[in-house]
């Protein structure tokens, strides 16, 4: 007969009485119900217990490396416990703060929205414990100075935050960012976790420049009645300098081997952030911290010097709430006169503000747009999300007084919420906008530019691509026909029945798409004077523009598109004129599943001649902005090609995040392993690379591939007053080669 244990049956027992809904998870009477009843001597330990992890938080709590005091070669220093100043959010009934306090540390802050617990745990600690503190308030709003906490110990609070009904949003982002300000340099944060998929990607994402990451496991002993599954410490160092540094795992090869899923999901995601840190480290692509700067590794900070460009990440060094992607600019004297000295110019993330950080050429035409003698450009993130420009104003105002000009006290900020001026948009409005639970905020927007006024274009971005434009049209060509006169002015808003056009392609990469038919020219013929179509597959729908264009232009094009959200289906139906029929379908199912269906399949003709991805990434740890990582891993590579006809062509944009080059290398030595015949080609100011994949092992001869395109579209395609512009995107295609022997990727001429 088993042996009873009544701890176990105690945690049992409470476990059932928990409140259960991710509601009832962020709901503060829920847990003051929940306390109420139960008390605070009623408590079960969820996660580990203190004896499984006491050596090692003693550990990481007494030895602070005091980095900002090692950077100027002091010694280390070694506070005594009573000097550690802690905070523990989320508290709870835990008894964590009160093992901590008698090894000796006293000095620790405990704070939860839980009146009913604050209260019962400072009464059962007055007397024996009276220097600790307990504080009602809400985690993801502190309202503690900056830089004061040694040490944050977080035992299953952001677990808790995750867990609730805002996800990976506005609750957790709140509360990493609070955790980030309130440390000081050198400080660490140990969070007890799960270490769920959904919690990784946040905290490796958001403690990627400037912290050190170790992560650990804590002894399988478990005390009676905690969770089944595996607890992790993860310990992020708050650097003096904003470094990328890898994740160091702490697991024997034992643990690793007799562990599950759980461990699984975790070392596949470690590999996947340290393959991105790696890249970032290594890059040629050279980005600075502040300190850096201000020790002359880029000439005199305080001096204008002419032409120089700086690419900057500014904070965590204890003096600013955020992180910021920064770009510096001096202007050539001769490019004067001037109507301000210094001017900071802060850009929300949108495809514009990225191509500025991409692209020097757009830097200076921004720099000479404003007149500024020197130009600070700061990027926000979607983590800037229903922050105020006032309070980025302030959090950014010791950075921009250590970047003035000596001697320049005058500064003017200028807070750009959409661009528009970056884009030369004369005018924009909200059409639409929709919610959806696969893909978030979807937002359609009329737009006018400088240079074209009377002609309105439609525009469609999703929130989750940080507002990346996704394609845009126009809503009519009456003005381009138009030859004589003053052309008409376009009020798209004039009636319901606004027409968008479907016969003209203005984004870089759709034009790439039909410039990279040269390299499938020629099976195309064969394919068409046998009586066939071509057998077409667009992952991704968006607007529905591309698939619009290729069925009006291309009549020997069979077309099917999978697009996973509903949603995306009637917006691009309702506001871009998307129309299905017997030679275009859509599938609202997922795409891996899709290709890899096709792949697998033994029926005659199910075999694709052309898959096209045309989607931009959900995952912003993933190093890209498009695709989603999941379509450049080497399985799915392998399952593309298996799923193509025997000529067939894969066509994708590669678009790294933060624009490093190195960052493309992983994506081109997955390609390489699977396509031995490979092309590119860079749209939009080097913004988008297109790689085209070819199936047949042969190389294309472009210059024989670009006169059988000719003769193609000139014969069969309805596309005459294109044709010159689709030859000439086609001779920007290149062929490109990645030595084995050392990685680095060679652009053919």
């Amino acid at each position: 007969m088993a042996e009873e244990n009544p701890a176990k049956e105690s945690c049992i027992r409470i476990a059932e009485e928990l409140p259960v809904t991710a509601v009832d998870y962020i709901n503060q009477e829920s847990w003051d119900s929940f306390f109420t009843s139960k008390g605070t001597d009623d408590f079960c330990e969820w996660y580990a217990d203190w004896p499984q992890f006491r050596t090692s938080l003693k550990n990481l709590l007494s030895f602070q490396l005091a980095e900002e005091l090692n950077h100027f070669s002091f010694p280390l220093l070694q506070p005594p416990p009573e000097e550690v100043s802690i905070l523990v959010p989320a508290c709870g009934a835990s008894r964590l703060s009160e093992h901590l306090y008698d090894e000796g540390f006293t000095d620790i802050t405990n704070v939860d929205f839980s009146k009913v617990v604050i209260e019962a745990m400072m009464k059962r600690n007055i007397r024996v414990r009276p220097e600790m503190k307990w504080r009602v308030m809400d985690i993801t709003n502190i309202p503690f100075p900056s830089g004061i906490f040694d040490a944050i110990v977080d035992k299953g609070g952001l677990d808790i935050l995750m867990d609730s009904e805002h996800g990976s949003r506005s609750g957790p982002l709140s509360y990493i960012s609070e955790v980030k300000r309130l440390l000081k340099a050198g400080g660490r944060y140990i969070c007890l976790t799960l270490a769920e998929p959904l919690v990784l990607d946040l905290l490796f994402s958001k403690f990627r420049f400037g912290w050190k990451i170790n992560l650990y496991t804590i002894s399988d002993e478990a005390s009676p009645g905690t969770t089944t599954q595996q607890t992790f410490m993860l310990v992020a160092e708050k650097s003096y300098l904003t470094v990328v540094s890898r994740i160091v795992p702490f697991m024997d090869v034992s643990f690793v081997e007799t562990q599950g899923i759980q461990v699984d999901e975790l070392l596949e995601a470690l590999n996947r952030e340290n393959t991105i840190r790696e890249e970032y480290s290594k890059s040629t692509d050279k980005w600075y911290s502040l300190e850096e700067l201000k020790q002359g590794v880029n000439g005199n900070i305080g001096v204008i010097e002419s032409g120089r460009v700086i690419k900057l990440f500014l904070g965590e060094t204890g003096t600013s709430r955020f992180f910021y992607t920064c770009v510096l600019l001096d202007a050539p004297p001769e490019t004067g006169p001037f109507s301000k000295q210094f001017l900071v110019l802060y850009l929300q993330k949108s495809q514009a503000s990225q191509k500025i950080l991409a692209s020097e050429f757009q830097q200076r035409l921004v720099l000479q747009s404003f007149k500024a003698a020197r130009l600070l450009i700061i990027v926000l993130d979607s983590s800037f999300y229903g922050i105020s420009s006032d309070d980025i104003r302030e959090d950014t105002g010791y950075f921009v007084a250590e970047l003035r000009q000596v001697g320049d006290d005058d500064t003017d900020a200028e807070f750009t919420a959409d661009d528009g001026r970056i884009e030369g948009i004369k005018q924009n409005t909200i059409v639409h906008q929709v919610s959806s639970v696969s893909t978030g905020q979807i937002s359609v927007e009329d737009v006018r530019y400088n240079q074209s006024q009377v002609i309105t274009f439609r525009r469609l971005y999703f929130e989750r691509a940080e507002s990346l434009m996704h394609s845009e049209a126009p809503l009519s060509t009456e003005a381009f026909r138009q030859k004589k006169g003053k052309p008409k002015k376009i009020d798209s808003h004039a009636s319901s029945g606004v027409k968008v056009e479907h016969k003209i392609l203005t984004t870089g990469f759709h034009k790439g798409v039909i410039a990279g038919l040269l390299l499938f020219s020629t099976h195309s013929k064969r394919t068409t004077k046998a009586g066939g179509l071509v057998k077409t597959v667009i992952i991704g729908l968006g607007p529905g523009i591309l698939p619009m264009f290729m069925r009006n232009r291309l009549p020997s094009l069979k077309i099917e598109v999978v697009e996973l959200d509903p949603a995306v289906l009637n917006v691009a139906r309702n506001y871009f004129g998307f129309t299905e029929d017997e030679r275009l379908k859509v599938h609202i199912t997922d795409a891996i599943k899709f290709v890899r269906e096709r792949a697998n399949s033994e029926a005659d003709g199910s075999k694709v001649d052309l898959l096209i991805i045309d989607v931009d990434s959900s995952d912003s740890s993933s190093g890209l902005i498009s695709p989603e990582a999941d379509f450049v891993e080497e399985s799915f590579l392998l399952t593309v090609k298996d799923s193509l006809s025997d000529k067939g062509l894969f066509i994708f944009k590669l678009i790294p995040k933060h624009y490093f080059t190195s960052m493309r290398a992983p994506v081109y030595s997955k390609l390489k392993r699977v396509f031995s015949n490979l092309y590119h080609m860079y749209v939009d100011d080097g913004f988008v690379e297109i790689i085209f994949a070819v199936k047949k092992e042969a190389p294309v001869e472009l210059e024989e591939a670009c006169e059988a395109l000719e003769r193609s579209l000139r014969d069969n395609y309805n596309m005459r007053p294109l044709i010159n512009n689709v030859l000439h995107d086609s001779k920007l295609i290149k062929p490109f080669y990645y030595p084995p022997d050392n990685g680095f990727i060679v652009i053919s001429d």
